[in-house]
């Protein structure tokens, strides 16, 4: 019995013994793998497909996000109205997206409801049409929300930061622009969708209290599409990064606000210094407490918040900082931007600090990991990476006890101002 008069026993995060949940792998009838998470209390589940059919994998700007989009906006027996109204009758939700190099399309419901709800979806991934009257209101609507979000400083910062880190022509750099929409054709929408979605490559994420016969249901509706058949064209692309590493852009002569955004590549996470370097970048400016935040918002007071993060690119990837700060203090804010840098570089990091954030990154580690979706989206960046379970336990070791002498011999490396883009957007 337990004993109430005796306070439990605190441990530090680092001191818990994580876990990750394996994953069951199966193949569907025509080789579309799919990992799948049986857990959770509750009688919900999620499916998504993961298609190799991102903006790396267009020939025309915005095909590959406009296509994705268009997924929900009519079938040949079903309009946009009726599929909408389908999910919403049993209470599911359905969603997809658009990344980099793949596009997604998700569903979120009760079990009981699969059998009603896989054959609909069934059906979209197989007889969309893309009618050219959703067409037409959808590049309006998106026309006019980027008419409005380019008078914003931050979102003008994220576009032109990208193309000066990858260049104008790569699939990270690369941004969208009105002409692009009015270029815009059905027939570009059909073309993509033959070759990526109803002939791609893909796989399937499964995840919550799974019915005993998930593999029979996926079988009976996306066993016999004609899915995986043939391997994907690998398609390279160089970077090319702008050759001036100093910018800054009026984008309203009258703003008061700036947008800060300071850049360099970095390597994946293939690459051996990335899971020291991301305890580096939480101490930079990963977190709350990091220096960036302790220096430039708690004591300067020049903006609401301001962060450091390595972007997860599947490919290229870098590493930002990113924030919004006072017109007038928006070169302040640079400087001591690269006065933390200088200092990681010159001084070890402290032993208390360093244990603070190894607790931090151990403790969003246990978030990350509760519940079933959440385990099922770790497994999912892993296998679409190509890496194994061994990464996470090599994650959790190096956060574990990576020294501060590490750190600086990285610091030393990576955080050098030369090596970064700078941009400032008014």
């Amino acid at each position: 019995m337990l004993n109430r008069k005796q306070s439990p026993k605190i441990l530090d995060a680092v001191e818990f013994d994580l876990q990750l949940k394996p994953c069951t792998r199966f193949n569907l009838d025509n080789g579309v793998p799919v990992y799948s998470i049986d857990a959770g209390a509750e009688e919900l589940i999620m499916i998504e497909f993961v298609f190799y059919a991102g903006n790396w994998y267009e020939e025309k700007n915005i095909v590959a996000a406009t296509t994705n989009f268009m997924l929900k906006n009519g079938t040949k027996n079903k309009s946009a109205f009726a599929l909408n109204d389908h999910f919403e009758f049993y209470g599911a939700y359905l969603n997809r997206h658009c990344y980099n190099e793949t596009a997604t399309f998700t569903l979120h419901t009760l079990s009981k409801h699969l059998p009603a709800l896989l054959r609909v979806m069934a059906e979209i991934l197989t007889e969309s049409v893309f009618p050219e009257e959703e067409l037409a209101i959808y590049k309006q609507n998106q026309k006019q929300r980027l008419e409005v979000n380019l008078k914003k400083c931050d979102f003008v910062a994220n576009r032109l930061i990208d193309e000066y880190v990858f260049g104008i022509d790569h699939p990270y750099g690369k941004y969208t622009s009105t002409l692009d929409y009015d270029q815009l054709q059905r027939e570009e929408l059909v073309q993509f969708f033959q070759k990526y979605y109803i002939n791609g490559k893909c796989a399937l994420f499964v995840a919550g209290k799974l019915p005993a016969n998930i593999q029979e249901q996926l079988n009976k509706f996306f066993g016999s599409l004609s899915l995986n058949q043939s391997a994907l064209k690998e398609i390279q692309f160089k970077q090319f990064p702008a050759e001036t590493k100093k910018y800054n852009i009026i984008n309203d002569a009258n703003g008061v606000q700036a947008a800060i955004r300071i850049a360099r590549p970095f390597p994946d996470r293939h690459h051996e210094d990335y899971p020291k370097v991301h305890v580096l970048n939480n101490i930079f400016g990963g977190f709350f407490g990091s220096r960036l935040m302790s220096n430039i918002r708690e004591d300067k007071g020049y903006t609401y918040g301001i962060s450091s993060h390595i972007q997860n690119h599947i490919h290229d990837t870098a590493w930002l900082v990113s924030t919004e700060a006072g017109r007038d203090v928006a070169a302040a804010t640079i400087a001591e931007t690269y006065k933390e840098m200088e200092t990681l570089r010159n001084e070890l990091v402290d032993e208390e600090e360093l244990n603070l954030v190894r607790n931090y990154m151990i403790g969003g580690l246990l978030g990350d990991l509760d519940g079933p979706f959440q385990i099922i989206s770790r497994w999912k960046s892993y296998v679409l990476n190509g890496l194994t379970e061994d990464y996470f336990y090599h994650s959790i070791n190096t956060i574990k006890t990576v020294t501060a002498e590490e750190l600086q011999v990285l610091a030393k490396k990576y955080l050098n101002p030369e090596e970064f883009y700078e941009l400032v957007v008014i």
